[in-house]
């Protein structure tokens, strides 16, 4: 083979690796976009709005078949161990990235059935929730995109603390209940929300841990803090 083959190889190869990621870290931006959206309506009540948001759930979808499509085109090409690793890592934030998007549209449609109730205070803490994995799901794409192992770490350490807000609007939402029956109903819809938002954070984990195994390969991960306690919550 030529030099200027095997480079003209290598650059087609490279483009496609660009193309790769510049698509998952589009999608992911519009996961991040649809999940802010989505605790807007549910602050405004706007059912229009959060029916636009569901709808727009199937353009991520698309971008993800998209990405698997170009995964495998690159993975037939004969790729090297990096090489490997950066498709296997792709793929999976792809996924992640999927589910994040679908628990963003979760958090519209619960809020058509949440505006069918008189509005709750405790909807400031769900946006409050939301706005801590809107960061998390941000700051993943950043070390992502820049192999950033120290900030991809700091993401997945920082789940802690989503978890703890997490399990302290879980508590608030059930001392409300048992104070008064007739917000069961719909402390029950924020209680899915603030669950969607939960995991949530744990898919921004997951791309956390996946950009070590880009950069760092099988080296093991340190051990990780988790403090959602709402499985081993009592009523109080």
């Amino acid at each position: 083979m030529s030099t200027q083959m095997h480079d003209h190889i290598v650059k087609s190869y490279d483009d496609e690796q660009r193309r790769l990621l510049n698509e998952t870290l589009r999608m992911g931006e519009m996961a991040a976009s649809q999940l802010e959206a989505a605790l807007d309506v549910v602050q405004r009540r706007d059912d229009k709005a959060a029916e636009r948001i569901i709808a727009n759930d199937e353009a991520i979808d698309a971008l993800e078949t998209e990405v698997s499509h170009d995964v495998m085109k690159l993975a037939l090409r004969g790729p090297m161990a990096r090489d490997l690793r950066e498709i296997l890592a792709a793929i999976r934030i792809a996924s992640d990235i999927e589910r994040v998007g679908d628990y963003a549209a979760n958090v519209a449609k619960r809020s058509l059935a949440l505006n069918l109730s008189p509005p709750l205070p405790h909807v400031s803490g769900l946006h409050a929730i939301g706005t801590l994995a809107v960061q998390q799901v941000r700051d993943v794409l950043v070390a992502y995109r820049d192999n950033n192992v120290e900030l991809a770490q700091r993401v997945r350490a920082r789940d802690a603390d989503l978890d703890v807000a997490y399990t302290a609007l879980f508590r608030e939402l059930l001392t409300y209940m048992m104070e008064d029956a007739r917000s069961i109903t719909p402390c029950t819809h924020l209680l899915f929300m603030a669950k969607n938002i939960e995991r949530i954070g744990d898919h921004a984990t997951n791309i956390a841990e996946n950009v070590w195994f880009l950069v760092r390969g099988e080296e093991a991960l340190p051990p990780r803090e988790k403090r959602d306690g709402s499985s081993t919550t009592a009523a109080p």
